[in-house]
């Protein structure tokens, strides 16, 4: 079915240049604008003209966008943007990329969301489905726009959607057949004006419930437990500390360590907890999410279990980059958040040297603490937030402020290390003072770690040669 509308495309990054493309594959016209002019945007405003878009960068036209049908907005465009608060604007829907997406998908969708863990639950549950047998494809937050995966129009079983706060803020109609919610803690308040309305765009997961919907819930968070109150549909909650109380349907780990799920037709033991490759217990509590809404997706149970004993850390979430040697580097540079990073420090077992700082986004470095006392022997503190992070933990434990490039910081952490300590990034900010994103973050944390580890390992053999 041909679209005659005129679609504005507000945001021409990775996921707006993808709306622009899945538009202009209907047959609608498409303006699409960017406030920046970087090579990257002016490569997609190319493809974009090339298949008969109009694209207009370093600035935005209210008047183009006054005779648009449908705005189709980005993720890093906040709601409070001038060009979207125009007064001639406020006659024009709005959605957001995700909801645009979805109204072209011809698979159901598994929605992801929370304030952690997203993404690795978001991955974990389309390996688990591939393992299974089904055609299953991770799109959302996690790097595919969900407009790609619509435009390349794949049969597929299942789209599994890591779904953020920006983009379920723009929603109408979206209505995943699974969701799943895994915590709720304070983020982006550098955005969101109020932690109240943070939680109200998390809410819009629920939107569209109804009593076929299945929701996997973190039986744990009572925030959780209170936004999906009432909702329709059937619940399944996950537990790590606990296990589930009578006729409660969900997943647990039993007393000797077992994953093990209960659903309507039984329960099933999955595997061991040790078994599970990724640190930490808040990756069981991702296992747990994921087995539970593979499972409900029609996942096998074989496939699952054999899918948990193979899969692997993704870059950037607790990913060990260094082994082997008398220190562990630990890359978690996704942890842009104060419960991320607290989450990343309870599952640390080894003397860690902790790098915290980036660009800050609003809530006091004092909440780590009760997670950083007798677990982290020296803070490197550094960035925007440096200065911050001083202030809030100098006297409480040991802090060095690092000024300067971002090699001096993983430098000095490599001389703070010990025999038996582990180095772990986990910055708990964003990384726009020194980075274009976490990934950048990461991957310049992973190759510095690998020189400096290779460094120590050739001076410890040189020291013990020196000794014979």
């Amino acid at each position: 079915m041909t679209d005659s509308r005129r679609i504005g495309v507000v945001g021409l990054g990775r996921s707006g240049r993808a709306a622009a493309l899945l538009a202009l594959s209907t047959g609608a016209s498409v303006y699409a604008t960017d406030g920046g002019d970087t090579p990257a945007l002016r490569a997609a405003a190319a493809e974009v003209r090339e298949r008969g878009g109009e694209v207009e960068l370093g600035g935005y036209s209210v008047e183009a966008l006054s005779r648009c049908d449908l705005l189709v907005v980005s993720p890093g465009i906040p709601p409070t943007a001038p060009v979207l608060v125009e007064p001639r604007l406020q006659g024009i829907p709005q959605v957001s990329e995700l909801e645009f997406a979805f109204g072209h998908l011809r698979a159901p969708v598994v929605a992801i969301t929370g304030t952690n863990g997203k993404t690795t639950t978001t991955a974990l549950t389309a390996h688990l489905l591939t393992e299974s047998g089904l055609r299953a494809r991770a799109a959302g937050n996690i790097g595919t726009a969900l407009s790609e995966v619509a435009l390349q129009g794949e049969e597929l079983d299942w789209v599994v959607v890591e779904a953020s706060s920006f983009q379920l803020a723009g929603t109408r109609d979206f209505a995943p057949r699974v969701g799943v919610l895994t915590n709720l803690s304070p983020d982006h308040l550098d955005r969101y004006p109020t932690l109240e309305a943070y939680y109200a765009d998390k809410a819009r997961l629920f939107a569209r419930a109804d009593g076929s919907s299945r929701w996997v819930l973190n039986g744990e968070d009572p925030a959780v437990l209170a936004m999906a109150e009432g909702v329709a549909g059937e619940h399944y909650h996950f537990r790590v500390r606990s296990e589930l109380g009578a006729g409660e349907l969900g997943g647990y780990i039993t007393e000797d360590g077992m994953l093990r799920v209960r659903l309507a037709e039984g329960e099933h033991d999955l595997i061991l907890a040790a078994e599970f490759p990724l640190l930490g217990a808040h990756n069981r509590a991702n296992a747990l999410a994921a087995s539970l809404a593979a499972l409900l997706a029609g996942a096998e149970v074989e496939g699952v279990r054999r899918g948990l004993r193979g899969f692997r850390a993704l870059p950037h979430r607790m990913e060990p980059v260094v082994e082997g040697g008398d220190v562990v580097w630990i890359n978690d540079s996704k942890a842009t958040n104060i419960s991320s990073t607290r989450v990343a420090l309870e599952g640390m077992t080894r003397p860690t040297v902790l790098l915290l700082g980036g660009r800050h986004k609003g809530e006091p470095y004092t909440e780590l603490l009760p997670a950083l006392e007798g677990r982290v022997r020296v803070v490197v503190a550094y960035g925007e937030a440096g200065e911050l992070v001083a202030a809030d933990l100098g006297g409480r434990l040991p802090v060095e402020l690092v000024e300067g490039p971002f090699e001096a910081v993983v430098a000095r952490a490599a001389e703070l290390a010990r025999p038996g300590d582990a180095v772990l990034l986990s910055p708990a900010c964003s990384s726009y003072d020194m980075f274009k994103n976490y990934e950048e973050r990461g991957d310049r944390f992973r190759a510095l770690a690998v020189e400096l580890a290779g460094a120590r390992e050739g001076a410890v053999a040189e020291e013990r040669g020196g000794e014979r």
